[in-house]
């Protein structure tokens, strides 16, 4: 193996690439996925035939069982010790602190913010400086080092003002898919940043997936949507309103109103036509209320089962007692209580980030906050003996999985070897 000097590796370490495979093993990788996903379990037994030798099985509970049977004691307690540790740390998870163990071991979590964060603010068919607030804003009480932002030309000033009063760092006037590509590899103008954040159209979500790798990223927020659970004493004027707010945003928008009320979702309808006319972008608003619809529930109750099976971007309860439904919410990207919470007051100033997963990603994702901006680096600081009790166990699974190095490293620190 070569010896080094600093110097001669530097650029090695700093323009590391993300790697993505050639050509043609990128294309087989999207022919496996779009496969999968038109034609379900028969390409998917078709492909692992192919590559594996055999079509896709459920290995039964059953098995398992017989396999933790079947092996050798010491394996088995090497791997409850290792599940143990495990849970004992997380469920004690120093948050950003330290914790210190009897034989003077150190198990901590170091929290850090990223160096240089890019900001993507939509300024097509309107420009969104609550966007750029919405993101810089939790950025900077993250302590992230840099915040650049992009919008696209020509940049309304309210943008700049945005930009001034959130404190960025730099602004771009560039958008859509080349402005994630500046941010994420870098350009002799434009700073190379850590993670991309914001939402856009479709050519910035499919940039940002694109990118995802040489740089973070904190979703694909795509077009907006919101769901509203109404109960009869909801007031239909309000609740036009707010599907007209959503529905404006642009015509792939979605707004949907749930309730067990025929008679309210007939007069939010007839507010809907009253409401819609003379609004700037009534066209638009149109087109995204074709998206969605009013819908008659049998109660309350199939109202949430069905907004936890579509998991919107915003879910706002429109009911007497909201706060009595709030347990049985499952999947939001962010959930407005009552009447006077209206979705459109969380899109400007009520105080969490308006940027929320969307397309039934909530129920995986959250919406932007300052976690987006950390990092959270693990500690591990063992003592000579607790070291030489656990690296027995460990050793004994490292040669399980046929790694001879990885034991023989822990044999010198049981004092196996020497």
């Amino acid at each position: 193996m070569i010896i080094y000097r600093a110097h001669e590796i530097s650029g090695r370490l700093t323009q590391r690439r993300y790697w993505k495979g050639d050509e043609r093993e990128a294309e087989r990788v999207h022919s496996i996925v779009r496969e999968v996903r038109e034609e379900g379990d028969q390409a998917l037994d078709r492909i692992s035939q192919e590559l594996d030798g055999q079509a896709v099985t459920e290995i039964p509970r059953d098995a398992w069982r017989e396999a933790f049977e079947s092996i050798e004691e010491e394996l088995r307690a090497g791997m409850a010790l290792a599940k143990d540790r495990i849970e004992a740390f997380y469920r004690n998870e120093p948050a950003g602190g330290f914790r210190h163990g009897d034989q003077g071991d150190v198990l901590a979590q170091i929290i850090r913010p990223l160096e240089r964060v890019g900001v993507y603010v939509p300024g097509g068919s309107a420009p969104l400086l609550s966007t750029l607030l919405m993101c810089v804003v939790p950025a900077r009480v993250a302590g992230v080092g840099e915040v650049v932002v992009a919008s696209p030309p020509p940049v309304h000033p309210a943008i700049l003002a945005a930009a001034h009063i959130a404190g960025a760092d730099q602004l771009f006037a560039m958008g859509g898919a080349q402005a994630v590509a500046a941010l994420a590899y870098g350009t002799s103008r434009v700073p190379k940043v850590d993670k991309v954040v914001g939402p856009g159209n479709r050519f910035v979500i499919l940039a940002k997936r694109e990118v995802y790798g040489a740089v973070g990223l904190e979703g694909l927020p795509g077009p907006t949507e919101t769901l509203i659970i109404a109960d009869e004493g909801a007031n239909p004027v309000w609740l036009a309103a707010d599907m007209l707010a959503q529905a404006e945003h642009g015509a792939d928008s979605e707004a949907w109103l749930l309730s067990p009320s025929i008679e309210l979702l007939r007069q939010v309808k007839k507010e809907i036509e009253r409401q819609i006319e003379g609004l700037p972008r009534a066209r638009t608003a149109r087109s995204a209320l074709a998206n969605g619809g009013l819908v008659q529930v049998s109660d309350l109750s199939q109202a949430l089962d069905l907004a936890n099976a579509y998991a919107p971007e915003h879910l706002c309860l429109s009911l007497k007692n909201p706060q009595d439904w709030l347990d049985k919410v499952k999947n939001a990207g962010g959930v407005f209580l009552g009447e006077y919470s209206g979705e459109a007051l969380g899109d400007y100033l009520a105080g969490p980030s308006h940027v929320m997963p969307t397309s039934g990603s909530a129920r995986f994702g959250a919406g932007l906050a300052v976690r987006d901006f950390l990092k959270v680096i693990p500690v591990v600081g063992l003592s000579k003996e607790s070291a030489s009790k656990l690296a027995p166990a460990g050793a004994r699974m490292a040669r399980e999985e046929g790694l001879e190095a990885h034991a023989r490293a822990l044999d010198l620190r049981a004092g196996s070897e020497s």
